[in-house]
């Protein structure tokens, strides 16, 4: 699999310090999403996104995020076997295999990362 590509990485990046310095829960929720989005097409970081989540859900000591979040770790392993659903947020309240709409300045992002990577 191609690494992601430098413009999806930056977002991504960006996204993960914006959870690191959140002074709430729910703001940090919202920028793992973000960041969730961002890297469904490659694994390590997707795998990284899930990491984090379980993270957050054991410092909440949200049990059944903290649950949903280690099979999303272990599922999220096997990305190279299957497309995953576009736009999943993953959050436990979340299907697996559901797909959402990605935020359009998102879509703007994914966009032109596979613009970058074509060029490549």
């Amino acid at each position: 699999m191609a690494p992601m590509p430098s413009t999806v990485r930056a977002a991504f990046e960006d996204e993960l310090q914006f959870a690191r310095a959140a002074t709430d829960t729910d703001q940090a929720w919202h920028h793992l999403e973000r960041a969730h989005v961002l890297s469904q097409m490659w694994v390590r970081p997707h795998v990284y996104s899930h990491w984090l989540m379980l993270r957050l859900a054991v410092r909440c000591r949200d049990r059944t995020e903290a649950v949903g979040q280690i099979i999303r770790v272990l599922a999220s392993t096997l990305g190279w076997i299957r497309r995953p659903p576009e736009g999943n947020t993953g959050r436990t309240a979340v299907g697996l295999l559901t797909v959402m709409p990605i935020p359009d300045d998102l879509a703007r992002i994914l966009q032109a990362g596979r613009a970058e990577a074509v060029r490549a």
